[in-house]
């Protein structure tokens, strides 16, 4: 077989399975020109633009681990091309092309097989899922509940995180909202395995998650994941699961804004909100975030620079959360450091992913005592009591 018919083929492969915006790339290089991975001092063998390219002509390369899975999907380069190239689909095509031919890198193999087997990506037991809530009185679900509150795995899995979920159910519970839990039975959104590269494995998931939910007559979630959202409100719908799904944040915002929710103040304190590429570029919430940040007296709110759509990313999305990254070249390093020169006493965010990337860094980089990161549930829990 010819290369220009295997390159063909490729290529072809790529635009067939949601690729399909890679036709119409010019190759302007604003994409590289905005890519995290261009912001560091050591450089990195990453270049969206040649991965692009790559895949438009059908070139092989481009799957190597440092190549295509560097991506973390933050879409900074989709944000600011100038043809508004839905450029994460495009990594999403090629990786599955990878992933159909079984050389998803060795370390992202664990996850994409824990959720097969386990129904998360954590390597726990499904058992295990529902012990986030030990000593909570959380309601179980029923078709007459207006939410079903859907805590992601890294929420209902990792100890740190489980803060996050637990803070999250203090909250409704202070405002007085209908909601409840299915349990046992949740299991992961699917979002890693889509953007590992794993397709059928996710549209397997997610039509399975869509019946189940349906059964148990879900209409409205809400999520304490901004990956977790932006799965079940943009990628959901082609698979049948027409759900109003708000992100922890927006809910709690309107809440506070009907006057069913209020804090009291908290030490003096200076906050920095760090927006998660999920809740912020993918979706466009900035403002709710920062106005329940300011909603707790005491509290100063200051900002990174850049910021908004210009952040930069933590690097943990597009499964880079179970990849190593060296010191030097993790985009969290910077924000910490950079928070630490704006004089913050705390670094804010509102996602489990971004919370486990930046509290790694801050412990690295000697911050972790004097600016601890934490979620934003978890501050606005503290100024309840």
């Amino acid at each position: 077989m010819s290369d220009l018919l295997v390159f063909s083929e490729v290529r072809d492969a790529i635009i067939g399975t949601g690729g399909d915006p890679i036709q119409i790339c010019m190759q302007c290089g604003v994409c590289s020109a905005t890519c995290p991975w261009g912001r560091l001092a050591e450089p990195s063998p990453f270049n969206i633009r040649a991965m692009m390219h790559m895949g438009r002509l059908g070139y092989e390369g481009f799957e190597t681990e440092d190549i295509l899975y560097a991506c973390t999907t933050c879409s900074h380069c989709a944000a600011r091309c100038p043809r508004q190239l839905r450029i994460v689909d495009v990594v999403r095509a090629m990786r599955n092309v990878i992933g159909e031919t079984g050389s998803i890198p060795k370390t992202l193999r664990a996850p994409v097989g824990s959720i097969k087997a386990n129904g998360n990506p954590w390597g726990q037991e499904r058992a295990d899922r529902t012990l986030w809530m030990k000593d909570l009185a959380v309601p179980a679900f029923t078709p007459e509940t207006e939410y079903f509150l859907y805590v992601c795995c890294t929420s209902a899995y990792d100890g740190r995180s489980q803060a996050i979920a637990r803070a999250v159910v203090r909250l409704l519970e202070r405002a007085g909202v209908s909601f409840g839990v299915i349990g046992a039975e949740e299991q992961c959104c699917g979002e890693s395995l889509r953007k590992i590269g794993a397709e059928d494995d996710f549209t397997r998931l997610a039509e399975a998650n869509v019946a189940l939910w349906q059964k148990k007559g879900v209409r409205k979630i809400v999520t304490t994941s901004p990956h977790t959202f932006y799965t079940l409100k943009k990628e959901y719908p082609e698979l049948g699961g027409e759900f109003e799904v708000v992100h922890y944040t927006q809910l709690l915002d309107e809440l506070v804004a009907q006057g069913k929710l209020s804090f009291h103040a908290l030490p003096e304190a200076t906050v920095i909100y760090h927006d998660p590429c999920y809740l912020g570029r993918h979706n466009g919430i900035y403002d709710e975030p920062r106005r329940l940040l300011t909603a707790v007296p005491g509290l100063n709110l200051v900002d990174f620079e850049p910021t908004a759509a210009d952040s930069l990313c933590c690097g943990g999305g597009g499964g880079r959360i179970w990849m190593e990254t060296k010191p030097g070249m993790r985009f969290a390093d910077q924000k910490v450091q950079q928070a630490a020169e704006k004089g913050a006493g705390i670094l804010a965010t509102a996602c489990p992913y971004c919370i486990v990337m930046l509290e790694d860094s801050a412990r690295n980089l000697g911050y972790a005592e004097t600016m601890p990161v934490k979620d934003i549930s978890e501050i606005l829990a503290q100024a309840l009591d």
